[in-house]
């Protein structure tokens, strides 16, 4: 198989550079965006599923693949999965000290992720911002920040389709005098805005970047401040649905309704 997925070009910088902390959180935060696809040992019954698990020297170990190709040439044959996020995956698995064999044999991120490395990712997505309120004075174009950040911010807005219309990083000065970065969502969908508030939380854990903070703001187009970010601010697109489909939900489609083992 030769079609290289996003799973494998964060793998193979992370095996590039063994010593580079970024390049692991990059991957991890990409792992936890993918859709995966889960080996069961029969097919799902509504919330219920049944994972393949195995057993090594190194511990239990369910088996997923960002591919459903990928999954049918390790198996031999079609075979029942659960197509899930890597998130959700994280979820169920973390603190059941079961590990994760992810593309293994048919890919180049082929590798198995232990038990204590699921339940950290569980742990760090788990952690949700804060909010509060703060009087700005002026919208200034955005400085100093690091690349890896906006990266980060541009990989994790492209999972973000429909929720918003676009996203504008802007420096900030509050009435206080004090100073910082926001990025500003305009025309979010009624209820998106804990989860892109996550979104950015989530960039600025898996960017590497210690003790840093971004605010985020929510405004309609047409808005006065809606046109003062535009003006000074670093656009980011997040994309949109080409058109609406009815989908019956899969097993793990709701972050609040994992599935359940058995």
């Amino acid at each position: 198989m030769t079609d290289t997925t996003a799973l494998d070009t964060a793998h193979a910088a992370m095996e590039a550079r063994p010593q580079d902390d970024a390049a692991r959180l990059r991957f991890f935060d990409r792992l936890a965006d993918s859709e995966l696809f889960l080996m069961l040992t029969e097919e799902a019954r509504g919330e219920n599923i049944s994972p393949e698990l195995f057993e090594v020297a190194d511990g239990r170990f369910v088996l997923a693949f960002d591919r459903e190709e990928r999954l049918v040439q390790f198996a031999g044959r079609p075979a029942p999965y659960a197509a899930l996020s890597g998130r959700v995956l994280a979820g169920m698995l973390g603190g059941q000290g079961i590990g994760l064999g992810l593309n293994l044999e048919v890919a180049p991120s082929s590798m198995l992720i232990p038990a204590e490395a699921l339940t950290w990712l569980a742990e760090t997505l788990s952690h949700a911002p804060q909010a509060v309120e703060a009087r700005l004075e002026e919208f200034l174009p955005p400085a100093g920040l690091p690349d890896a950040l906006l990266t980060a911010l541009d990989a994790k807005l492209a999972t973000a389709v429909g929720l918003a219309s676009a996203a504008y990083l802007v420096a900030t000065r509050a009435r206080d005098g004090g100073a910082g970065h926001l990025l500003g969502f305009v025309d979010a969908d009624q209820g998106a805005e804990p989860a892109l508030a996550k979104a950015v939380s989530e960039a600025l854990t898996f960017s590497g970047i210690e003790a840093g903070a971004l605010d985020v703001g929510f405004f309609a187009d047409g808005d006065a401040a809606t046109e003062a970010l535009s003006a000074v601010g670093l656009r980011f697109d997040i994309p949109q649905p080409t058109r609406p489909e009815a989908v019956r939900a899969a097993p793990g489609s709701d972050p609040e309704k994992p599935p359940i083992l058995k």
